[in-house]
């Protein structure tokens, strides 16, 4: 392709995997911010407000993500343009477990991959843009882990039900139900900068 071939010959054969990846993670995250807001309307619309919030959440932290790839994309001269397709939304409970199984696969394999092709090159912004990413989605995993219990108990009442305040690191995209230090876990950006979500 042409293109990649003019890219290559600015930024060098060796960024082309990196630009390369950091396009793939800016389309998960754009998709996965996408699939999360239509998730958070059927929990809604099904009577799980707490659910909702937690999607609302981690939308906002899939927005962080993107943002910060797409910021590290433009400076390598590369695009962010992307098709967007429609999410494919079923019930909440399904909806909760695809998005665990999105989250767990980003900490799993995605992220480690990206950053293990990122370090020999010591592309700091890369680097950092895929470390912030991988560790917010850590937090992700844990919320949506220690939710899908409290859903599966079948019980009526209790948070999966009454909205929730979570808190997202306005830098790297952590999310968390309450303060949990002075700085973020994963960035070490003040807490007090952190968005509440709802």
């Amino acid at each position: 392709m042409a293109t990649d071939r003019m890219i290559a010959h600015v930024v060098g054969v060796e960024d082309l995997t990196v630009i390369r990846n950091l396009e793939t993670a800016f389309e998960e995250e754009t998709k996965a911010s996408a699939a999360y807001k239509a998730y958070a309307a059927k929990a809604d619309e099904e009577g799980y407000h707490g659910i909702a919030s937690l999607f609302r959440a981690t939308l906002r932290a899939e927005q962080i993500h993107a943002s910060n790839h797409a910021r590290v994309l433009r400076h390598m001269g590369a695009s962010t343009m992307i098709d967007l397709p429609v999410p494919r939304v079923e019930s909440t409970l399904e909806n909760l477990n695809a998005a665990l199984v999105d989250q767990k696969f980003e900490v799993d394999y995605l992220y480690p991959a990206f950053l293990i092709s990122a370090v020999p090159l010591f592309d700091s912004t890369a680097i950092r843009s895929f470390h912030w990413a991988l560790e917010a989605d850590k937090s992700h995993v844990r919320l949506y882990g220690e939710l899908m219990p409290l859903v599966n108990s079948n019980e009526t009442s209790g948070w999966a039900y009454e909205p929730h305040d979570f808190f997202v690191c306005a830098l790297c995209g952590y999310a968390a139900q309450h303060c949990e230090a002075e700085n973020c876990p994963a960035c070490n950006y003040l807490w007090e900068k952190f968005e509440t979500v709802r």
